[in-house]
């Protein structure tokens, strides 16, 4: 018990004592005369009434207090359990007091005009004025007894639909929704550690499953990844593969091999998230990147492309690295594999299979970024971007698909000079695919002539030569 109670309850006994021998004057100063009632205030009835209205004051708030520690149920009764007793008692009083003989019957009557006629009704009238004073305080004292309730029924409303974010909360009421609302803060501290673990969860997973993969399969966290979740759509693959990386592995040591592989991933992994790819997989020294926009994964290329010449020339205890790309645009399968203990996120599809065959003509030819033309097709109209017809990769279904060189990679003077010979070398290209080989080679001397270094050209002049050489 407070001891702020234990102070009420000495003070509203020593006010009770006295109380009970000066109650005798307040009652004598009222005074019935048949005609209704006289005041006749001594000093000590003064002091009566002034005791009686501490005491009644010091007496509601220890009764208040008693309420607060009690359940609702209990709460509801003995509030309404003494209001019905006085309104039980005047109900009875109110209807016989026509019948009742006396001098304070008869000032009752007076003052509240009843008559003892038959016909009367006015005590009937007072009857049912007190009844609805009696309604009134019933419903408002059990409006403030079930407010609680109703701020119980909107924190569970928000704790069910996840929208309670508050440190803590007040319910109010008595001993019961005490215990309510500290079960009610212990269920929202936990739901918000748990939403703080399942936060961190998804931190940690989209260290291994990118967001963006968990918006091509249209969920939010790892939770909801489940074993055969699959989903199919248009999309970008971008393969990144290093010239020689097996060979310049080979002659570092493990500590040598370990950071000069770390060291391309620094380099390749941000830029593909940058331009909102994330990186399917991690293939030796390749990656394979997804894009869902085919102008991502080509300005994503441009920039991996100058981030590692960069890289190059500031990192030379290392075997510098010789970047080849490819793009190509498909339907690709992202869905979820492997078993209960372990759930991976993979693309499947033959655009995977074109990337590693587009990569082999990529080094056959010297070309540093080949874009087949199923991406050119689902590039916008107005994205500016300049290129050159290289070949076609012929499939086992005897099928073509078109690749095309990017020039934009190349420094500003000799791309200058390749978009001017884009038609002649193109036209290189298609005598050499029709085996016209004299042509072909003609056309890529010419090419050469303006353009020494064009790799490319020097490829089909040197391989045109040789047909002419077979045929000879």
């Amino acid at each position: 018990m407070k001891t702020s109670t234990k102070i009420l309850i000495v003070i509203t006994i020593l006010l009770f004592i006295p109380n009970l021998f000066l109650t005798k004057h307040l009652l004598a100063a009222v005074q019935p005369t048949g005609d209704g009632f006289v005041f006749n205030f001594t000093p000590l009835a003064w002091v009566a009434l002034a005791l009686q209205i501490l005491f009644n004051v010091f007496f509601n708030i220890l009764f208040f207090r008693f309420l607060k520690t009690q359940r609702l149920t209990n709460v509801i009764f003995f509030s309404v359990a003494p209001l019905t007793l006085v309104y039980g008692v005047f109900m009875v009083y109110i209807i016989a007091v026509k019948n009742l003989t006396g001098v304070t019957a008869e000032s009752v009557r007076a003052t509240l005009n009843i008559t003892t006629e038959a016909a009367s009704n006015t005590n009937y009238l007072w009857a049912g004025l007190a009844t609805l004073v009696y309604l009134i305080l019933l419903f408002v004292i059990v409006l403030f007894a079930c407010r609680p309730l109703s701020r119980v029924e909107a924190i569970t409303q928000k704790l069910g639909d996840g929208r309670m974010k508050f440190d803590d909360f007040k319910v109010g009421g008595g001993k019961q929704f005490k215990e309510i609302e500290n079960s009610l803060n212990k269920i929202n501290y936990n739901y918000k550690e748990k939403e703080n673990k399942l936060r961190q969860t998804n931190l940690e997973a989209q260290k291994f499953i990118p967001k963006q993969f968990f918006k091509f399969l249209g969920k939010s966290s790892i939770e909801e990844l489940e074993l055969g979740n699959q989903v199919k759509k248009n999309a970008t693959t971008l393969f990144c593969d290093l010239k020689s990386a097996t060979n310049i592995s080979r002659s570092l040591s493990l500590e040598e091999n370990f950071n000069y592989i770390n060291s391309y991933i620094k380099v390749v992994a941000p830029l593909v998230r940058r331009y909102d790819g994330f990186i399917d997989k991690y293939m030796g020294d390749g990656v394979l990147a997804v894009f869902a926009k085919p102008q991502d994964a080509i300005e994503c290329a441009h920039a991996i492309l100058r981030a590692i010449e960069v890289k190059n020339k500031s990192q030379k205890e290392l075997p510098a690295i010789d970047a080849r790309l490819t793009i190509n645009t498909g339907e690709i399968i992202f869905g979820i594999v492997g078993d209960e203990d372990r759930k991976s996120p993979t693309i499947i599809s033959d655009v995977v299979n074109l990337a590693s065959k587009m990569e082999e003509i990529n080094l056959y030819i010297g070309t540093k970024l080949l874009i087949s033309k199923s991406s050119l097709n689902e590039l916008p109209q107005n994205y500016e971007f300049d290129y050159r017809y290289t070949g076609a990769l012929s499939l086992d279904d005897g099928s073509q698909i078109p690749l095309f060189e990017s020039l934009n990679y190349y420094p500003k003077n000799k791309k200058e000079k390749l978009k001017k010979l884009k038609s002649k070398f193109e036209s290189g290209v298609r005598a050499y695919n029709e085996r016209n080989y004299q042509q072909a080679k003609e056309t890529f001397e010419y090419v050469l002539h303006y353009v020494s270094d064009d790799k490319p050209a020097f490829v089909y002049f040197n391989k045109s030569s040789e047909k002419l050489g077979e045929e000879g």
